[in-house]
Formats: C-alpha cells, sequence, structure tokens
C-alpha cells in the first residue's frame, strides 16, 4: 500500500510536469507508474513488443523537425453525420459509432463503452496549444448514453484525455480498463471509481456477454519528457453476442499481431483500424500503419468488415487531411478488396450489426 501511494504521488508530480517538455528519448531511472515482475515485455523499467526498438535516436528526432513539411489542413472539416445512439442495444446486437479521431462509441450486450473517448478541443496537456480538432464530436456529450465502461488503449495525449475522463466519472461512474501503468495516471488525474489495469494477455468480463481481451500492438507510450514506455499499450478484442470486434488505437505493423487474433478468436466480425498520421514515412513507419498496410492487416485478420479511424480530426503529421482515405481506397483496389468492406469513417458514422435495439 505504501508503494502504491508512492508510485501515485510521482505520478501526480511527474505527469503534469513532464508534459511540459514534450517527447524525449531518455528517461529517469525507474519508473513512475508501474512496480511489477520483468517480463517478455517488461524490463524492469520500461515495456517493449519483444523483437522491435522504435526508439529514435536524438539526431532522428532532430532531421524529422528540420525536415518535416506538414500539408496545410482546413480550418473546419466538419463532417456530415452526427449520431444520437439509442439507450442500449440488447440481443445480438452490435452498433459502433466514431465520435471523432480514434474515439468510439461501442454498443453491445446491454453495455455502452467508450473507448479512447476525448471531448477536449486539443489533442495536448495544455490547452492554449496543440492540436485542435478541426470538427466536433460526432456524438455531443450530452447525447452519450449511460456509460458502463471506459477502455483505454494507451496513453498519448489523443487517446487519454484526462478532462474528459474527469466529465464521465462526474456523469456517469463508470468502471475504467487501462493496460499495466496507466491507472496510476488515471488516479493522478483525479479518477476516484473503479480502475482494472491488466497486461497483455489478460481479459476482463465487461458483463455477462461481453469479455474484453488485451492484445499486443506494435507502439509505445509517454506524457512527456521522462516517461517512455513507462506504461503499456494495448489493442482491444471485445467479445460481443455479434461477434469478435477487434480494436486498435495505434499500431506499427507487424503481421503476427493480426494473424494471432485470427488464430485466438476467429475472424473478427469488425475491425476498427487507424489509417492516418503516417508521414513522413520513415519516422513515422514503425509506430504508425498507412492505409496500404491497414489493407494488408484487414486481410491477415480475416475480419469481415473495417472501419478506419484516427485520421481528420487532429493534425498529428504532415500528410493532407483526406489523404488517408483516397489512399485507403487506392489501397483496397489494388488487393481487389470492395471499398464497403473498409470504410473510412467521419465523426457520427455509425456502423451495425443485426440485432434488438432498445432505447
Amino acid at each position: 500500500m505504501v508503494r502504491m501511494r508512492r508510485r501515485t504521488l510521482l505520478a501526480a508530480i511527474a505527469v503534469p510536469a513532464v508534459a511540459l517538455f514534450g517527447w524525449m528519448r531518455t528517461a529517469r531511472a525507474g519508473n513512475f507508474y508501474y512496480d511489477g515482475p520483468v517480463s517478455d515485455h517488461f524490463d524492469g523499467t520500461r515495456f517493449f513488443l519483444p523483437g522491435f526498438n522504435i526508439d529514435k535516436t536524438p539526431s532522428e528526432v532532430m532531421r524529422w523537425n528540420l525536415t518535416r513539411s506538414p500539408a496545410a489542413w482546413p480550418l473546419a472539416f466538419p463532417s456530415p453525420f452526427a449520431d444520437s445512439p439509442p439507450e442500449r442495444v440488447g440481443g445480438r446486437g452490435l452498433r459502433v459509432t466514431l465520435i471523432g479521431h480514434a474515439s468510439f462509441l461501442v454498443q453491445t450486450g446491454g453495455l455502452n463503452i467508450l473507448i479512447d473517448p476525448v471531448y477536449s478541443e486539443r489533442a495536448s496537456p495544455v490547452s492554449f496549444a496543440g492540436p485542435r480538432r478541426v470538427n466536433p464530436p460526432g456524438i455531443e456529450f450530452d447525447k452519450l448514453p449511460p456509460v458502463d465502461w471506459v477502455l483505454i488503449t494507451h496513453n498519448h495525449y489523443d487517446h487519454l484525455d484526462l478532462e474528459t475522463l474527469a466529465r464521465l466519472e462526474a456523469r456517469f461512474q463508470p468502471r475504467f480498463l487501462t493496460p499495466l501503468g496507466n491507472d496510476a495516471i488515471l488516479r493522478a488525474g483525479g479518477i476516484t471509481g473503479p480502475v482494472e489495469a491488466r497486461d497483455w494477455g489478460e481479459s476482463v468480463a465487461l458483463g455477462d456477454r461481453v469479455r474484453a481481451h488485451l492484445v499486443a500492438c506494435r507502439h509505445w507510450s509517454a506524457r512527456g519528457l521522462m516517461d517512455r514506455r513507462h506504461a503499456l499499450w494495448c489493442a482491444f478484442v471485445l467479445e460481443t453476442p455479434a461477434g469478435a470486434h477487434f480494436h486498435i488505437g495505434d499500431t506499427g505493423y507487424h503481421k503476427p499481431i493480426f494473424t494471432g487474433v485470427r488464430e485466438r478468436f476467429g475472424r473478427p466480425r469488425l475491425l476498427t483500424m487507424p489509417i492516418g498520421a503516417y508521414e513522413p514515412r520513415w519516422f513515422m513507419r514503425a509506430q504508425h500503419v498507412d492505409p496500404e498496410e491497414a489493407v494488408a492487416a484487414f486481410a491477415d485478420c480475416g475480419a469481415s468488415e473495417a472501419i478506419g479511424h484516427h485520421w481528420g480530426t487532429f493534425q498529428l503529421t504532415d500528410e493532407p487531411v483526406e489523404a488517408p482515405r483516397e489512399a485507403l481506397e487506392r489501397a483496397l483496389a489494388a488487393a481487389g478488396i470492395a471499398a464497403d468492406r473498409f470504410r473510412a469513417f467521419r465523426p457520427g458514422q455509425v456502423w451495425q450489426a443485426g440485432g434488438a435495439f432498445s432505447g
């Protein structure tokens, strides 16, 4: 208990302090958030995907900053969609709404599940700088149904938004599920309700008919200067009455990740897959797929359908705002896959499987 209090205190000090300084490769001795046993993907201080070192050298970071040429994005890129979701989805139903960027509402088995919800104006540690959204959330906050669970894939600011999580806790008192170490960040950010922290390969029953499995992906974590890879990251496989929903927040391409999900869970009914934030390719390839790689991952896991997300809301990298959608269309055509099987969603757009709906 004393050790946990100490790590929560460290996180409370570290999270806002290091965020002011941005990205840096080196980190202090010890871990801010997690104090667990060494494993095949944790060396006692940092988490890692076995076989990969995606950390950039200082010279690579300098080259990126000196040579990058971000495309001009519009100040507004409004979506033609807006969703007013039902209160619950029962039976064998599965209803999935893109709120924006990588934020989703998943309704299935009588549960309402948010993944990586970000309602803030910026994906940033501060309110006055950083990537600003160019479209409003596809579900207004006041139109959210009662939220039972909030799932967090990793702690980057475009996925873990403490301001939004605090609003959700005040309104709905949901339970939270995160990979290891991120529970300390939530506690330091003022979250007081139930928080489950799990490792790759572990799972949690979200309800009688829905289970969330944490699976590996090729990414990393940091909130700022001194905590690189101090918390784990993950993808989720949701077992639902309508079949498996494979959700990836961020990942680089690594075929065994996707074929492994197919071998363990069968062909997913739905894949939610990032398709944006991939340029310049030499710098982003290790942690972000491009649309061509997203199509390869779709084929690898054998999903029936897919939703492309992580594009068109926050400008994080150099490609033009509509480039991911256009590149996805080309990649699907080149692979001989029907365009309606893998669609680049806009905020407020809804996918649903059959079943009984209520509310």
